[in-house]
């Protein structure tokens, strides 16, 4: 049986790291206006989610079951999300 290992990204918000495309950090990612357009887009997609109400310090863009990238903001550090990874 094949088992699956999911990332804990804060409040009860897990993705499956195989589906994980990436970890960023929220301030140095967003200085590009090019990842700015790009997280906008994803938000008027209504493909950006919010592990938190609080400030995020990172994002993890993932694929989900029907294949759509999708974002979801963590109050978490890169660091501590990588810390938690299984790869």
């Amino acid at each position: 049986m094949k088992r699956m290992i999911y990332l804990h990204v804060g409040n009860r918000k897990n993705v499956r790291e195989k589906d994980i495309i990436g970890i960023f950090d929220t301030d140095s990612a967003t200085v590009s206006p090019v990842t700015r357009r790009y997280l906008s887009a994803k938000e008027k997609e209504g493909l950006v989610e919010s592990a938190s109400y609080e400030i995020p310090k990172s994002f993890v863009l993932y694929t989900d079951k029907r294949g759509k990238k999708r974002i979801c903001f963590s109050q978490l550090s890169p660091t501590a999300l990588l810390g938690r990874v299984e790869w």
